[in-house]
């Protein structure tokens, strides 16, 4: 079973973290997790620009340095960028201090490009209690409404979309991926999310 829409009792109960904008304006705010990576990144940069389309890329620390071309794309076209850990790890198979030590390993990849904001998202959306307790109080922690399901090379891409446009609502987090996992869905899906959203007076904005 698939959720692309995160249940609205989970929002109410986990109140601390970001799930999505409380607006009525007819914005979107567009999130990819995972990268940089060459290719994918530089393809969903060209894909967003043709709309004008600001996102929040999630950015895994040892992704910007293998791809640091790739990473100063994103900056120069005005994206806001994020901690998504060091090496993308899981939070329930580690324990606070080895979670939290990727993490700062991440921020100081993301400190040589004078980047400095408080925004994490951690990797598959899954942090204990006890790392979300010492998290919360540094992190602005960002999950998301909407969750596309790229990934899932198992789903099929006319779905993917499907999916992805009825969860979606004003003030909507979606998440998204460049990666190469994701790449089939990704290329199906993005193209046509963004021009039925534009066509609908939709912006998409960054965090």
């Amino acid at each position: 079973m698939y959720f692309f829409k995160t249940p609205i009792f989970l929002q109410k109960i986990f109140t601390s973290v970001t799930w999505q904008k409380d607006i009525l304006e007819k914005k979107i705010y567009l999130t990819f997790d995972d990268g940089p990576i060459p290719v994918v990144t530089e393809w969903v940069l060209e894909e967003l620009a043709k709309y004008n389309a600001k996102a929040t890329f999630f950015c895994v620390g040892e992704n910007i340095i293998k791809n640091p071309s790739v990473f100063e794309k994103i900056l120069a076209a005005n994206h806001t960028v994020a901690n998504h850990t060091h090496n993308h790890l899981n939070g329930w198979k580690y324990a606070e201090n080895t979670y939290s030590d990727n993490i700062i390993t991440c921020e100081e990849v993301l400190q040589k490009y004078d980047i400095s904001n408080n925004l994490f998202r951690p990797p598959y959306g899954r942090l204990t209690p006890k790392q979300y307790e010492i998290l919360h109080k540094n992190y602005d922690i960002i999950l998301w409404s909407v969750l596309s399901h790229d990934y899932d090379a198992r789903l099929k891409s006319e779905k993917c979309l499907k999916k992805s446009i009825e969860s979606t609502e004003n003030g909507s987090i979606i998440v998204f991926h460049d990666s190469e996992k994701a790449k089939k869905n990704l290329y199906f899906v993005l193209p046509k999310y963004l021009a039925h959203f534009h066509e609908l007076g939709f912006t998409f904005e960054k965090l």
